[in-house]
């Protein structure tokens, strides 16, 4: 999004994302915190899916980029963060995700440190 974006925001509730083949591309953004992150990351997974088969069929859904701003306390209690990495080589420039830690106390692992702000 940039400044003066036009955005439909969604809080909880019954809610998924499933575009059609003749849909406008969108670019999402997914903003998790804490357990709340299981909804989103099938969403994630999703869109991970729709970019493998544009690139393998290259037709279908065109899925537009796709950004995770996920939310925990600290390092250890950011689910799928090995998954959300691995998504995240597969797609560059597709998938991209930042950690926010809150109450992190130890040293952020090397894998972790490029995507995790907080303290």
């Amino acid at each position: 999004c940039t400044l003066g974006s036009e955005v439909a925001l969604r809080v909880g509730g019954d809610f998924f994302f499933d575009p059609q083949p003749g849909d406008s591309p969108v670019k999402l953004v997914l903003i998790a915190g804490g357990v709340g992150i299981n909804p989103l990351f099938s969403i994630l997974l999703h869109t991970a899916d729709l970019h493998r088969y544009q690139e393998g069929k290259g037709n279908g859904y065109k899925m537009g980029t796709v950004k995770l701003y996920y939310s925990a306390k600290n390092t250890s209690e950011l689910l799928f963060k090995t998954n959300i990495l691995g998504l995240m080589s597969a797609f560059p420039g597709k998938i991209a995700c930042r950690f926010h830690v809150t109450r992190q106390r130890s040293q952020v692992c090397e894998e972790l440190q490029p995507h995790v702000t907080g303290k």
